[in-house]
């Protein structure tokens, strides 16, 4: 997309913004190609702290068996934007190939951590039970793959619901489902809306057993708090989450041609307003003393039960993220020093919380293709021994606290 107009062979359009190398373009755009709603943050942006810190060169252990660094798990995993938090200050700020601080980036299933956040504050209003049928809120999925499930099988992706979140298959429901939201041309039959497909969703077994990650449950539980609170999703993530954690730009969320939200890819947002999600999470859901999320909401998904770890045991992401389980629209692995946080968006969107370093992590990136595990668990290792190095850096005292908006490469 260089020059005006670009030239037909380099333009990026609905068709093939999510294609090699297109995405790098693409993800930096999306007002461009979709139509979204603005997410407003606040007029008193949080403030961010600087302390420089190297830990370009800290050793990270690859899933291949080999030994490199941190800049060279950036480098090779098609970085776009990182920003490292410890003890609530900016201690790495790097953008490559045209990002800035400024830049949106889009967050992908991020949002779907976003969503759920949003669910634990309508939870604590008293506007939503987690134990109530989907049906109460959503009557329009009732006969559906949706019927009789409840708000909580939708928030731990436990549904039954037949739903295959496979990128390579052009015919697997999530590629329909992307059709129907308006992030591909539709197609002839295509149902028109994110809302209307949910409706034709079918059943695949009972609700509340196996864990398979499912996009459209977050979709589901998108429609369940609009209709709950009677608000558009940019509206409650705008003023239960992002105003009051106080990012300094506006987000945005794609929505379909009805202006239904993307509940479960489609917001875009700075880097930095990212990482102050992210304290947010480590801070057990404050602000200073402000209460944004309810600390319960959070500290029940970090303490699973043994029915939500043995759902994730035998699910098909237990070999890539051994240990884990996934709660609450957030993942939950195993690290170094205590259990990670994580919330993960295709190609290589990550938020990474050590509560045991007081460590955030945020990288924004453009992989070529939608999955990669070697991509993913390089990436938490070199989180992880990053955070295992400021802690121990700031143990000893060994740390030079410097203010102000400078930057620090990786």
């Amino acid at each position: 997309m260089l020059g005006f107009p670009p030239e037909p062979s380099t333009q990026v359009t609905l068709a093939n913004w999510q294609d090699s190398p297109n995405q790098r373009w693409a993800f930096r755009h999306m007002r461009e190609l979709i139509p979204t709603h603005a997410i407003p943050a606040t007029g008193v942006p949080r403030a961010m702290p600087t302390r420089l810190e190297p830990v370009g060169h800290v050793e990270v252990h690859r899933v291949d068996g080999s030994t490199s660094t941190v800049d060279g798990v950036l480098a090779d995993t098609s970085t776009d934007a990182v920003v490292i938090l410890h003890e609530g200050r900016v201690v790495v700020e790097r953008y490559l190939s045209g990002m800035t601080a400024q830049t949106p980036h889009l967050l992908m299933s991020v949002t779907k951590s976003v969503v759920g956040c949003v669910t634990g504050t309508l939870v604590a209003d008293g506007l939503l039970s987690p134990d109530d049928l989907v049906s109460r809120y959503v009557p329009e999925v009732s006969g559906s793959g949706y019927d009789g499930a409840t708000v909580r099988n939708l928030l731990d992706m436990r549904t039954g619901v037949r739903f295959r979140e496979t990128y390579t298959l052009p015919d697997a429901e999530v590629r329909v489902m992307e059709r129907s939201m308006g992030w591909r041309p539709l197609l002839p039959g295509d149902p028109l809306g994110a809302y209307q497909y949910m409706t034709t969703l079918a059943s695949d077994g009972p609700h509340g057993e196996g864990f398979t990650y499912r996009s459209a449950d977050t979709d589901m539980l998108g429609w369940v708090c609009e209709r709950a609170s009677g608000t558009r999703m940019a509206d409650l993530v705008s003023d239960r989450v992002w105003a009051p954690i106080g990012a300094e730009h506006d987000a945005d969320i794609t929505c379909d041609v009805l202006g239904t939200a993307i509940h479960d890819g489609g917001m875009s947002a700075t880097a930095q307003d990212l990482a102050r999600f992210g304290q947010l999470l480590l801070d057990d859901g404050r602000v200073h003393d402000l209460q944004v999320v309810p600390e319960e909401w959070l500290v029940t998904a970090r303490a699973p039960d043994a029915d939500i770890r043995n759902a994730f045991a035998a699910s098909d992401n237990e070999p890539v993220l051994p240990g884990g389980w996934y709660r609450n629209q957030f993942w939950f692995v195993p690290g170094r020093s205590g259990t990670l946080l994580l919330c993960l968006g295709i190609h290589g969107q990550m938020v990474h919380v050590d509560r045991a370093t007081r460590t955030v992590a945020v990288k924004l990136s453009s992989w070529p293709d939608a999955q990669n595990p070697a991509f993913l668990i390089d990436t938490i290792r070199a989180f992880d021994a990053v955070g295992a190095h400021l802690a121990d850096r700031s143990a000893a005292g060994d740390v030079a606290v410097i203010t102000g908006a400078e930057t620090s490469g990786a």
